[in-house]
């Protein structure tokens, strides 16, 4: 079976980049669709290949901003999704949260899209990101939205298969395309984190970019309201190796924002240590309330101070978060999506 993998832009590794990795463990044979590639970030010597696996990218990377800044050439990437040359394939997995499931899909193909989500810049975090864009973002998102929508809508009609990478976004792909789904959670390298030893320390842990809706500034303002020490680790700042032992080390991760699933608190758990989130989104999926964490209902620092004192009052234990965030492993992602890929 002649198998693509698509994946928006490979211009960083994170989390998106992970399943990827993992769908490209499970069909090795597989080439790689992009809009956009950069092998430096992937510590690849050149641009053909990524993890063993061919690449091409779409006309959207001999852009001037096509590799530097792929998000810059969002208008032009419905169009490079149906250039994109996938005669001859029968199996197409998109890893999906921008523009590149609205493909051609060669006559008798199989189409799965595995979603992160529906474009949160086009959709349900639409008003957040306007607000923190600068003067030719937000002229850019009022000339394009409505044609970006239109073209994401049509885009899911080639998606034979939704799997959605969490229940939150499950709903968000039924809403949005009105489609239904199958939640597979994302593969988490809960071997690594779980090697740590755990040897708890004083401080809070705060981990992500410095981006708006993933809180920074909420886990600051708690914490130097209670008088109490915050790391801050992420965007690149620190190794996986240095990060592992953060985990190992914090009193609790604080995971203020919205997210569409989180990795970050479930590395945190197979390293042994609890996490206070906020109560909605992907971390009502990987956090178990008064067992490896605790929730806060509303997105202010009342609320999370409220929390942080009531966490300071119960006991956790490490072995409880490590046996939860198994739930994420690797293995199980690949046995899951096994079965929607090899035997539906």
């Amino acid at each position: 079976m002649n198998t693509a993998l698509l994946h928006y832009w490979l211009t960083n590794v994170r989390g998106g980049e992970k399943v990827l990795a993992a769908l490209g463990e499970m069909l090795p044979e597989a080439d790689i669709f992009t809009h956009a590639y950069r092998p430096e970030r992937f510590g690849e010597p050149s641009r053909e290949r990524l993890w063993g696996h061919r690449v091409r990218e779409s006309f959207v990377a001999g852009l001037p901003l096509g590799r530097c800044k792929p998000q810059a050439c969002l208008p032009l990437m419905p169009m490079a999704s149906r250039s994109l040359g996938l005669d001859g394939y029968d199996l197409i997995v998109s890893s999906e949260s921008g523009p590149i499931k609205g493909i051609r899909k060669p006559k008798g193909a199989r189409h799965v899209c595995y979603c992160h989500t529906p474009m949160r810049y086009l959709w349900d975090m639409h008003d957040e990101y306007y607000r923190s864009a600068g003067l030719l973002g937000k002229i850019s998102m009022k000339l394009f939205t409505g044609y970006l929508r239109r073209e994401d809508l049509a885009s899911a009609e080639s998606v034979d298969a939704f799997v959605a990478n969490s229940a939150f976004v499950a709903e968000r792909i039924k809403r949005i395309y009105g489609r239904e789904s199958t939640v597979v959670h994302p593969p988490v390298d809960v071997d690594f984190y779980g090697a740590a030893e755990r040897t708890q320390g004083g401080y809070y842990l705060f981990v992500g970019a410095p981006v708006a809706y993933k809180r920074l500034d909420l886990a600051r303002a708690a914490c130097a309201k209670m008088k109490r020490e915050l790391v801050v680790a992420g965007g690149g700042a620190v190794t996986d190796n240095e990060l592992r032992g953060l985990y190992a080390g914090a009193r609790a991760l604080l995971f203020p924002g919205l997210e569409d699933f989180g990795i970050v608190p479930v590395e945190a758990q197979a390293a042994g240590c609890p996490v206070i989130a906020y109560g909605a989104g992907g971390a009502l999926e990987t956090v178990v309330e008064g067992r490896t964490g605790m929730f806060f209902k509303e997105q202010t620092v009342e609320s999370l101070c409220a929390t942080i004192e009531e966490f300071e009052s119960h006991e956790f234990s490490a072995d409880a978060c490590c046996v939860n965030a198994r739930r994420f492993a690797k293995s199980v992602f690949i046995e899951k999506m096994s079965d929607i890929l090899f035997c539906s």
